[in-house]
């Protein structure tokens, strides 16, 4: 199995998304909904954003107006990362799609369990992130999904890009490269020492972790970047 790309999410303090890069993070994540304990505001951001290394950014929020997302949209993002309810209007996912482009829209639909995977989804977006179900929010669970389903629509459908999200650390990552093989895993709460600030210890403990899993002396791999 390849090293999978790895998004390091709820981002709040530059030094953390400099280390977060320096380890192996392809992406970074930065949370714009508001109820979050991990929300940035856009002021926040723009005050780190000269800070920050030149790594994909992704923005994170929760069924965004248009206007919010124009605004964004206007930051320098590289993706947008969208979670919603399954009962959203589809104008609105028709909007953000054109918004930003299909190919920069990563769509996180709540999808309860007993639900399946809504097929609809695939002509607004081509990359899907599967987080835990919350009936009470949106991801920031620390709770595992359900990683054999994630395989299964991953291998049916291989023409999208497929996110494993949700309750991902460094004790159990290499249950889940076995289990679910995902191309690209989102870690967030369990790299954290608080939320919104991440623990060097648990972020280093992490990568090694995925290296070592995959076989890779992770002393190597630093050095080679």
């Amino acid at each position: 199995m390849k090293m999978p790309d790895v998004k390091v999410c709820g981002i709040g303090r530059a030094e953390d998304a400099v280390l977060a890069a320096r380890l192996g993070a392809k992406y970074l994540g930065f949370i714009f909904h508001a109820p979050s304990p991990r929300c940035v505001s856009l002021s926040a951001f723009r005050d780190m954003a000269g800070q920050l290394p030149g790594v994909s950014r992704v923005a994170v929020d929760v069924a965004p107006d248009p206007e919010k997302l124009k605004e964004l949209r206007g930051l320098g993002f590289d993706f947008f990362q969208i979670h919603f309810p399954l009962d959203q209007a589809g104008d609105d996912l028709a909007a953000w799609s054109e918004l930003v482009g299909r190919d920069r829209l990563w769509l996180a639909p709540k999808v309860a369990p007993e639900d399946p995977f809504p097929l609809s989804l695939f002509a607004h977006a081509d990359t899907f992130l599967m987080d835990t179900y919350r009936k009470e929010g949106f991801g920031g669970s620390g709770r595992t999904g359900d990683w054999g389903l994630f395989r299964e629509l991953k291998s049916e459908y291989p023409q999208k890009k497929w996110i494993l999200a949700g309750g991902l650390d460094a004790e159990n990552i290499g249950h889940a490269l076995n289990r679910a093989q995902p191309d690209t895993v989102d870690v967030n709460s369990g790299v954290e020492a608080s939320p919104g600030r991440k623990s060097p210890q648990k972020l280093k403990a992490f990568f090694d972790n995925l290296l070592r899993n995959l076989g890779i002396d992770s002393r190597k791999e630093r050095k080679e970047r």
